[in-house]
């Protein structure tokens, strides 16, 4: 803001803010900006630093040298992230999802065939008592 001559009102909405939320970043409260506050500020103002903005590291401005490299290389909305957009290419939305390359597996239908036990028999009855003794009973058959 200082750097462009700017009053708060004409900065506010040169980001895209109202006066009243820039007020509530500079004001005694020093509220935190948003991402949003902090894009707006980089989409009008490309050449500061994200992380100056973002961490408060490093220089306010880029150096003009790596600006000018990375807006030669090729135009991308946001050239502090055009190296970690072209090496991610794999989370763009503009990319269809690929073909699965195996074919759908076959159904295979299982049957299961229950077979009739015969129903157990007892052989043998123990009961046995509280003085240590016990009787067997076996049916007859």
């Amino acid at each position: 803001m200082q750097e462009e001559g700017l009053s708060q009102a004409e900065f506010a909405e040169k980001i895209g803010i109202s006066q009243s939320n820039l007020s509530h970043i500079f004001g005694s409260r020093g509220q935190k900006p948003s991402l949003d506050v902090v894009m707006g500020i980089h989409k009008a103002y490309p050449y500061v630093n994200l992380d100056w903005l973002l961490y408060g590291e490093g220089e306010m401005q880029k150096s003009d040298t790596a600006a000018a490299s990375a807006s030669a290389e090729k135009p991308v909305e946001n050239p502090e992230f055009a190296d970690k957009v072209s090496d991610s290419s794999d989370f763009c939305r503009e990319n269809a999802p690929e073909a699965p390359s195996e074919q759908p597996k076959e159904t295979v239908i299982e049957r299961i065939k229950y077979i009739e036990k015969p129903q157990p028999k007892i052989t043998e009855i123990r009961i046995f008592f509280d003085n240590g003794t016990f009787e067997v009973f076996k049916p007859e058959r």
